[in-house]
């Protein structure tokens, strides 16, 4: 009997692909299915005999995966994709756009029940790793401030977000940390930081052929949810110097609760992530928390859930036994 659970990847772009790999690494899991919008023809999987079909066929898989996760774009695809198919099957995203997750998450909660299935959203480093340091931190110092830096890094959900602006071919965001209030957050006087005090963001844009710059710019500059807070550079660059400057994708941050204890004592605590690749990093938290989704579905546990919903013990491959003897 093969108990091994089932995985199927909706998107094969950089998401996508870090799955793929990550997945390999995880001995209780199979691939056995990509779903792609692009003609499957066009797909090469990382993974030998590993079949390739059409994204609008997927509901004729609905016997054969165990958890579908899904590495489309916040902006675009997953509003749409998230409740049809945790309507079809129990689900993993990263959706990462954090004033829409409310909203996301009742949309997806109502697909997942009418499904009968389990469906955990917003996962990864920020929302996901990030939220339960955010948790941790607020609970065990109840009077503080807490503080999140992303960058200097690549952000996914931010380049996907300029791609999709009307006159863009290619471009690439990078989210950057500003020095100073990190200063200030480590320094326990709790200061008030508004979201332009904490972080900046730099865009590499390569035009499409007849854009107007200036038309791009302003409406980069002023979206909504991913741009408009911040102090926004837009920089107009070549489709060679993307490729060759811009190419890698490494990210990180940090979070950081500064607060006191019951007797006024100054204490912070500080959680931080060095990444090499964005990308691939997500992709081993979405692998891992596919292994939660599974079994909180044969626990009857359906619905929409994030990563405050989820015990630790349930992402190990380990027994509760061994968890207790090599890792308390």
């Amino acid at each position: 009997m093969n108990d091994k659970i089932r995985i199927g990847i909706a998107g094969h772009g950089n998401l996508g692909r870090g799955v793929e790999k990550a997945i390999t690494q995880n001995l209780d899991m199979e691939l056995v299915g990509i779903f792609t919008r692009r003609d499957p023809a066009d797909i090469q999987p990382l993974t030998a005999g590993v079949p390739v079909h059409a994204l609008a066929d997927v509901e004729k898989f609905r016997d054969g995966i165990d958890v579908m996760i899904l590495c489309g774009g916040s902006k675009s695809d997953l509003p749409e994709q998230g409740p049809a198919l945790a309507a079809l099957f129990n689900t993993v995203d990263s959706f990462d756009t954090h004033a829409k997750i409310p909203g996301y998450f009742e949309a997806v909660d109502a697909a997942a029940k009418a499904g009968n299935n389990t469906a955990m959203i917003a996962i990864g480093w920020d929302p996901g790793l990030f939220s339960i340091n955010r948790l941790y931190g607020e609970a065990v110092l109840p009077v503080g401030e807490t503080y999140s830096f992303w960058g200097a890094g690549v952000s996914q959900g931010h380049s996907d977000a300029l791609r999709r602006v009307p006159g863009v071919k290619s471009a690439v965001q990078y989210t950057v940390p500003l020095e100073k209030a990190m200063e200030l957050a480590r320094s326990g006087t709790r200061p008030q930081l508004s979201t332009r005090e904490k972080h900046r963001r730099e865009c590499y844009v390569v035009l499409a052929e007849g854009a107007d710059a200036e038309a791009v710019r302003r409406a980069i500059v002023t979206m909504p949810d991913y741009f408009a807070d911040y102090d926004t550079e837009v920089n107009f660059v070549s489709e060679d110097e993307l490729k060759t400057q811009h190419s890698a994708m490494p990210h990180g941050g940090f979070v950081i609760r500064s607060g006191v204890s019951g007797s006024e004592v100054k204490q912070t605590l500080e959680f931080r992530l060095a990444l090499g690749s964005n990308p691939e990093f997500t992709s081993s938290v979405l692998v891992a928390y596919a292994r939660a989704v599974m079994r909180m579905r044969r626990m009857g546990d359906i619905g929409a859930k994030t990563a405050f919903d989820v015990a630790p013990g349930l992402l190990s491959p380990k027994s509760a036994a061994d968890l207790r003897k090599e890792l308390l």
